[in-house]
C-alpha cells in the first residue's frame, strides 16, 4: 500500500475549508459570548431560518396560511385555557415538524445530490413526521370541538 493512499493521511485543514468559512467566527467563538449577545445571535439565525423556509418551501407557506386561519378559530372555539392551548399548540407542532423536515431535506440534498436509498428514506421519514403532526392536529381539534 502506498503511504499516500492511507486512509489516515489527511489534507491540511485549510485545504477543505472555503475562504469565507475561514474568515467567519467559529462555533466555539459564538458560543463563548455572554448571554444577551448569544441570544441576539440565536434570534438572528432563527429569523434567517424562517426566511429560508418561507422562500424555499411551498409546504411551509401553505401550512403557515392554514395556521393564520385556524389560530383565531382555535382561540374562539376553545372554552377554557387548556382547550385553547391544545388547539393553538397543536398548530405550532405542524410548523416545527415542517421546519425540521425541511432541514433534513436540505442536508440530504447537499450531501447526496444523486439518488441513494438512505437519502430517500430520510426524506420519506421527514414527510411521515409532517403527516403525523397533521393527523395529531386533526385528532386534537376533533376531540376538543366534538367531545
Amino acid at each position: 500500500m502506498n503511504p499516500n493512499d492511507s486512509p489516515l493521511t489527511e489534507a491540511p485543514p485549510s485545504a477543505s475549508i472555503s475562504p469565507s468559512a475561514r474568515t467567519s467566527p467559529s462555533a466555539r467563538t459564538l458560543k463563548s459570548k455572554p448571554g444577551l449577545y448569544r441570544l441576539v445571535n440565536a434570534l438572528k439565525y432563527s429569523a434567517k431560518g424562517f426566511r429560508a423556509a418561507w422562500k424555499h418551501e411551498a409546504a411551509f407557506r401553505q401550512e403557515f396560511f392554514l395556521i393564520v386561519v385556524a389560530l383565531p378559530l382555535g382561540l374562539y372555539l376553545g372554552e377554557n385555557g387548556i382547550e385553547r392551548a391544545l388547539l393553538v399548540g397543536s398548530l405550532l407542532i405542524i410548523l416545527i415538524t415542517e421546519l425540521l423536515n425541511s432541514a433534513v431535506e436540505a442536508i440530504v440534498d447537499k450531501t447526496s445530490p444523486e439518488f441513494h436509498e438512505l437519502a430517500g428514506r430520510a426524506k420519506d421519514l421527514g414527510s411521515a413526521a409532517v403527516l403525523t403532526s397533521l393527523v395529531c392536529v386533526a385528532t386534537i381539534w376533533g376531540f376538543v370541538i366534538f367531545g
